[in-house]
């Protein structure tokens, strides 16, 4: 069985996703985006943007740098800090499956994936 990082097409793609996701983050659910750190701009701060790239590609089954660099992910742990309710955790979900579809993910991967994402935002409400 391959993984959802081979079916989605590799690194590049889950990098783009990741991307996508943030600036729909940025423009669409500015109370999310204020959880993070923002640049001068005022959007997600890039080295967010790149952590949340490498935790999802090895999410998604590819290669583990963020593992390598960050150590064990242990989401609840470094994101208690962060108040994560209902409310942003439906704005992380809106985020996510916007930036799926926008890089036309379907059929059965987009089953498997909203489920298995819906589940990770659900886990991280505290």
């Amino acid at each position: 069985m391959q993984s959802p990082f081979v079916l989605l097409g590799g690194a590049a793609r889950a990098r783009a996703i990741a991307a996508t996701f943030y600036d729909i983050m940025d423009r669409d659910e500015p109370r999310l985006a204020k959880l993070h750190t923002l640049d001068d701009e005022g959007r997600v701060h890039p080295s967010a943007r790149e952590k949340f790239a490498l935790f999802f590609v090895g999410w998604l089954g590819g290669p583990q740098d963020y593992v390598a660099r960050h150590g064990h992910p242990r989401l609840r742990m470094r994101h208690m800090h962060v108040p994560i309710d209902v409310e942003m955790r439906d704005a992380w979900r809106r985020a996510m499956s916007r930036a799926l579809d926008e890089h036309g993910v379907e059929g059965t991967l987009r089953s498997f994936l909203d489920a298995k994402l819906r589940g990770l935002a659900d886990h991280m409400r505290n």
